[in-house]
């Protein structure tokens, strides 16, 4: 399955902080038709995701009924994009 939508970077502040993209609530909807096959644990999804020029591998965290995606630092860097940046998103989930 290949997902593409616009996100904007999110910044949460808690024990580990991280940046995340949520994903929009059609995309997460699609998602959970196949989560259950895909799933490693926990409802975490492997994916890989392309931002820009930048591919990299990660896992989708559900959170509130969606998911986020994580932005590695090196993304981060690579695509020079922050917190509040909105970004064109591409993730490809193996079924």
């Amino acid at each position: 399955m290949q997902l593409e939508f616009d996100g904007e970077i999110i910044h949460w502040r808690g024990p580990s902080p991280f940046y995340f993209i949520p994903v929009p609530d059609d995309e997460s909807n699609a998602i959970k038709i196949i989560a259950n096959q895909v799933t490693y644990g926990w409802g975490v999804i492997p994916v890989s995701v392309r931002i820009g020029n930048t591919d990299f591998t990660t896992s989708l965290f559900p959170k509130d009924g969606g998911y986020l995606v994580p932005v590695k630092v090196a993304v981060r860097k690579a695509e020079n994009i922050d917190e509040g940046d909105t970004v064109s998103v591409t993730l490809d989930i193996e079924e």
